[in-house]
């Protein structure tokens, strides 16, 4: 049996969501759902999937500033398919250059939505390299992390990035300033927010392997601790 993609829809009309969670459902997706922004916002944060099928036309921001947001502020490489009723070459534009990776007009077949989510999963997962560092692995397909013989767990939003820019640079540190700008490259954060996040995810990694796996270098940066200790 095939893993279940992981599916979240975003879609303030409940027919349309009613219809979508229908059909992906009898065809073995694991989905979510969301009416709005700031639903589906705290469910990109806390959440990992492997598509997000978007709806422009939200309340409280648009499916373009969700995407823009996801992108930018989370750094979150997630597939996006937009689906809306505007069908204009200009709003195309808009949904590709604010991170779409798909754009679907209403109305359309199910069976497209489907098989599109199929081919978005697909590209994303032959990309995807399992990154090691002694006895853990990191899969940026998954967001899973592996720690033999513990098993694995699974991070989300910015602890996943984190966690994958420290394996990518393992045996070496990793700076605060290139942490940082890996994190948010289009903006400067303070110190504080960089340390609360990292305090965030040692917490994580403390509760599901009894080790929190990252040190702190005092004025140069962070490096991951796969020494089990």
């Amino acid at each position: 049996m095939r893993n279940k993609t992981r599916v979240l829809i975003v879609e303030d009309n409940a027919d349309l969501a009613e219809n979508i969670f229908e059909f992906l459902g009898e065809n073995e997706y694991e989905l979510e759902y969301a009416s709005g922004a700031l639903t589906a916002l705290h469910l990109l944060d806390s959440q990992s999937f492997d598509v997000i099928v978007l709806d422009i036309m939200l309340s409280g921001a648009s499916g373009l500033d969700i995407a823009r947001r996801l992108r930018k502020d989370m750094n979150d490489q997630t597939p996006i398919i937009f689906m809306t009723a505007m069908g204009a070459i200009e709003n195309k534009e808009d949904g590709y250059s604010s991170g779409g990776d798909d754009y679907l007009v209403k109305p359309f077949d199910l069976r497209e939505l489907a098989l599109r989510i199929d081919a978005l999963h697909r590209r994303r997962s032959r990309i995807d390299t399992v990154l090691r560092a002694g006895d853990v692995s990191f899969n940026p397909g998954t967001l899973e992390v592996h720690v033999e013989p513990r098993g694995k767990f699974r991070l989300s939003g910015l602890a996943a990035h984190i966690f994958e820019a420290l394996i990518r640079s393992h045996p070496d540190f990793i700076s605060y300033a290139s942490l940082s700008a890996r994190l948010w490259p289009e903006q400067g954060v303070d110190a504080n927010t960089l340390r609360t996040h990292i305090w965030l995810l040692r917490k994580q990694l403390q509760e599901a392997y009894g080790m929190p796996m990252i040190k702190t270098l005092h004025g140069r940066g962070y490096i991951l601790d796969v020494s089990g200790q």
